[in-house]
C-alpha cells in the first residue's frame, strides 16, 4: 500500500488515471491542436519520399585518406568530415582508441579524449622549443597581463573568486613541473658523464 502523502510522480503505480484528449482540450485551450497531420506546419517534411529537389538518395560520400575515428554507435562516419587535424603520434593513438572503445556515454571516452587533447598540446609546446620562436608562457598564458592589464583589479566580485587561488597552480604549475623534471634530468646526465 502507497502511502496519500507522497506525490504520484515518485512512485511506480500511478494512483490517478492520465486525463483523457477530452478531459484535456476542455481544460487546456489549444491542447491537440496538431494531433491531425493536415492541421501541422511541418508535415509535408516528415513525409517520405520528401521533395527536396536534392539530386541524390544519398549524398556521395567524403574520401577518407586515412581511417577516420567515429562513434561505435554509428555504421560509419558522416558523408562530409573534417580533415584539418589528422590524428598523429600519441595523442592520435589515444583519440582512436577512445573512439574504437568506448561509447559517447561513457566517461572514459570523453576522459581519454580530453589526454589526447593534453598530450597535444604538450607535444606541441615541445617541439616549440624546436623552433626560432619556441612557447613564451609568460605572455602565452595571460601571466603577464595580470599585473600590467589591471587583472587583480578586474577579480573583484565574480562569482569564480574561490578559483583565483589555483590560477597559478593550474597555469604555471606544468610549466614549472616541466623545467623541474628537464633540471633533474640534465643533472642527471651531468653526473653520469662524469663518472
Amino acid at each position: 500500500m502507497t502511502d496519500p502523502e507522497i506525490p504520484s510522480a515518485y512512485v511506480r503505480d500511478k494512483r490517478t488515471p492520465p486525463p483523457s484528449r477530452e478531459e484535456l482540450r476542455a481544460r487546456i485551450p489549444g491542447w491537440g491542436v496538431d494531433l491531425d497531420p493536415a492541421d501541422r506546419p511541418s508535415y509535408p517534411k516528415l513525409q517520405y519520399p520528401a521533395d527536396t529537389g536534392a539530386h541524390w538518395d544519398f549524398p556521395e560520400r567524403q574520401p577518407e585518406k586515412w581511417p577516420r575515428e567515429h562513434s561505435i554507435e554509428h555504421a560509419f562516419v558522416t558523408p562530409v568530415f573534417g580533415t584539418a587535424q589528422p590524428p598523429r603520434g600519441l595523442s592520435g593513438a589515444i583519440r582512436r582508441y577512445a573512439y574504437a572503445r568506448f561509447s559517447e556515454g561513457r566517461l572514459a571516452h570523453w576522459l581519454l579524449l580530453i589526454v589526447g587533447d593534453r598530450v597535444d598540446a604538450w607535444g606541441s609546446h615541445l617541439r616549440s622549443f624546436a623552433t626560432l620562436r619556441p612557447d613564451d608562457p609568460v605572455t602565452e598564458t595571460g601571466v603577464r597581463s595580470e599585473f600590467t592589464r589591471g587583472g587583480l583589479r578586474s577579480r573583484r566580485g565574480r562569482s569564480d573568486a574561490r578559483h583565483h587561488a589555483l590560477d597559478p597552480v593550474v597555469v604555471a604549475g606544468p610549466w614549472v613541473a616541466g623545467a623541474a623534471a628537464a633540471y633533474v634530468g640534465v643533472r642527471s646526465l651531468a653526473r653520469a658523464a662524469r663518472r
